[in-house]
């Protein structure tokens, strides 16, 4: 089922415990379909465009607070949220502004503080997003393609998984040079770190430990500082472990979320 509640792209499938799934920069819910097949046996996924990405429309202002109260509209009721990188970001502003309209969170490849700072040294440089956005700005299918290929790595059916998100990636709009440079601008601004003791709701630190993007010590800075925290650090996984570690992913997911329910098959 898609609906487009406020223009914004949502598709819904499976039955159980609503989860909503949202995505990272640039990218856009189709990135999450290598796992729909076992995750929609136990779960209703709602798989979330983020304002301006794939078939969502643009929103003005665009920043964290409008991402996250155009997604808070439309949220089901006690949902359990997993946000990757910016769309773990906006789960964070969307738990501490709504509490009562989350129950759990998962957060992969998400930091407080992307990039690094006096008093901050578990972020990148400025200048890491900035190249990336110029790459994605030239030819925006070649990048993705290339990045998801990385991230890929590490998955015995890498080839497969890459083909299925070259096809869906080809399916929906490019976003716009405008929204990527606002989406960039979230990542490069937003400071989180002083609001973390206010995520009061059990939280999942999923994290691979070769993150370049996210770097790992910025998971255990989170779990140091969350009040209900739990880290889950994949070894020789990169910036999307979901990808490159499918089966421990959705194991550790599911035994978070769902602690009765039966194995995967």
């Amino acid at each position: 089922m898609i609906i487009t509640p406020a223009n914004l792209h949502i598709e819904s499938t499976g039955t159980g415990p609503n989860l909503v799934l949202l995505h990272g920069w640039g990218m856009h819910g189709a990135v999450w379909q290598p796992l729909v097949k076992k995750l929609s046996k136990i779960f209703t996924l709602h798989l979330v465009d983020l304002p301006g990405m794939g078939l969502s429309r643009p929103i003005e202002p665009f920043h964290l607070y409008a991402a996250a109260e155009k997604i808070a509209e439309m949220l089901p009721a006690h949902a359990d949220i997993v946000g990757w990188s910016l769309g773990g970001q906006v789960a964070m502003r969307i738990a501490i502004d709504h509490p009562d309209l989350v129950r759990r969170l998962v957060l992969v490849g998400t930091t407080p503080c992307y990039v690094n700072k006096s008093d901050w040294n578990a972020g990148i440089e400025p200048d890491v997003f900035n190249r990336f956005a110029d790459n994605v700005n030239t030819d925006y299918h070649k990048t993705m393609t290339q990045f998801l290929t990385l991230q890929c790595m590490g998955d015995k059916d890498a080839r497969a998984t890459v083909k299925l998100l070259r096809k869906k990636f080809a399916e929906r709009p490019v976003p716009t040079s405008q929204t990527l440079q606002k989406a960039l601008n979230i990542l490069l601004e937003t400071d989180l770190r002083t609001e973390v003791a206010q995520l009061r709701k059990p939280t999942l630190l999923i994290h691979g430990d070769r993150d370049t993007l996210a770097p790992v010590q910025a998971a255990h800075w989170m779990m140091q500082n969350l009040p209900t925290g739990f880290l889950r650090v994949i070894a020789g996984a990169s910036h999307a472990p979901f990808l490159s570690h499918q089966e421990q992913f959705i194991e550790s997911v599911v035994q978070f979320l769902e602690p009765q329910a039966s194995a995967i098959s």
